[in-house]
C-alpha cells in the first residue's frame, strides 16, 4: 500500500482539534506507516509548499490572513477536511457575527475593562477583520466534514485510516459525537 501525504492547518480556532488528533494517541504509530507528513504538529513544518493527499483544517476564517492560507492550503491538497466546529460553522469565534463591527472595535479597545491606549489598531500589517467569520466551506472546496468540539480522536483516526486505505467514509455514529 502506498503512504499517502498528511497536513495540517489551524485558522481561528483553539487548537483543539489539533489536540484531538494528538490524543489518537499509539495510534500515531500506525498513522505514520500510511502517511508521510508535510505540515503538521507531529513534524512542525509551518507551511505547506508541495501537493498533499489529504489536508485537516482546524478554525473558521476570522480575517483576510485566515482566507490566505486556507486558499493556499486547499490548492495543495487532493482531500480537504474540515475539522471540528469552527472550520464547519465558525464556532465559537462566530459568536461575534450578529454584533455590528464598530460595536465589536468599541467594545475591543476602547470601553473594555484593560483598554489603556483608547486606539483601534490599523497597521497594514495586521490583517483585516472580516464582516463574520466564514465557515471553510464558504470559502473553499470542503470533500469531509468532521464535526464535534474537538472532534473525538477516534472518529479523527477512523476518517484518516479509511481514506488511506482506500475505503469509503461511513457516517458518524452519534455516540462520537463530543462536544466538551
Amino acid at each position: 500500500m502506498k503512504k499517502l501525504t498528511l497536513a495540517t492547518t489551524s485558522l481561528a480556532g483553539c487548537f483543539g482539534c489539533h489536540m484531538s488528533f494528538l490524543d489518537i494517541d499509539e495510534k500515531i504509530l500506525e498513522l505514520v506507516q500510511l502517511y508521510d507528513f508535510r505540515a503538521s504538529p507531529i513534524d512542525d513544518f509551518k507551511k505547506l509548499t508541495e501537493p498533499c493527499d489529504v489536508g485537516l483544517v482546524e478554525g473558521g476564517c476570522c480575517n483576510t490572513h485566515n482566507v490566505h492560507v486556507l486558499r493556499e492550503f486547499r490548492k495543495h491538497c487532493r482531500i480537504l477536511v474540515s475539522v471540528g466546529q469552527c472550520a464547519i460553522t465558525g464556532g465559537l469565534p462566530a459568536m461575534r457575527n450578529g454584533i455590528p463591527m464598530a460595536e465589536l472595535f468599541t467594545e475591543s479597545y476602547l470601553k473594555g475593562p484593560t483598554c489603556d491606549s483608547q486606539i483601534i489598531p490599523h497597521d497594514e500589517d495586521i490583517p483585516a477583520i472580516l464582516d463574520r467569520i466564514y465557515p471553510c466551506h464558504e470559502v473553499v472546496k470542503v470533500d469531509a466534514f468532521l464535526p464535534g468540539c474537538p472532534p473525538h480522536p477516534e472518529i479523527i483516526w477512523e476518517t484518516l485510516s479509511a481514506i488511506a486505505r482506500g475505503k469509503p467514509l461511513t457516517a458518524i455514529p452519534y455516540e462520537h459525537f463530543k462536544f466538551d
